[in-house]
């Protein structure tokens, strides 16, 4: 699914498909284009990426929200597997450099004054096939 298909939706529909308010989407997509502008040194050479840098977020928020695997993404997209990986590793490190959308580290979350209103624990049983007993 590309961009120009869901940009059209109303707000409440966008945050349920992607997980994140359109306004954060925009913040995300501006942060994105500003770190790729400044990086280049010809932005006129090249051939023209296949997906714009809206569908881009857009993929790495669909790996996020859907726990999709690179191949489906890809297939949905019309890229390798790889190229989905390196995409995903790519805007990573553009937003994670960005403050608004870094998370503290193991160590802040530690130190006194932090108070957190929500906890969240991730308790999904999963089956374990135990040995029979026998006789022999």
């Amino acid at each position: 699914m590309l961009y120009k298909e869901i940009s059209g939706l109303s707000s409440s529909k966008f945050k349920r498909l992607t997980g994140v308010k359109r306004e954060v989407f925009d913040q995300m997509l501006a942060t994105l284009n500003q770190a790729k502008s400044a990086s280049r040194k010809h932005p006129s050479r090249g051939a023209p990426a296949k997906l714009s840098s809206a569908d881009k977020v857009l993929l790495l928020l669909m790996y996020y929200r859907e726990y999709r695997t690179q191949f489906h993404i890809g297939i949905t997209y019309g890229i390798s597997e790889s190229r989905v990986c390196e995409i995903m590793k790519e805007v990573e490190t553009i937003l994670l450099k960005d403050p608004r959308f870094h998370l503290p580290g193991k160590k802040a979350l530690v130190q006194p004054g932090n108070t957190f209103e929500i906890v969240l624990i991730d308790a999904t049983e999963s089956p374990v096939e135990r040995p029979k007993k026998s006789k022999d």
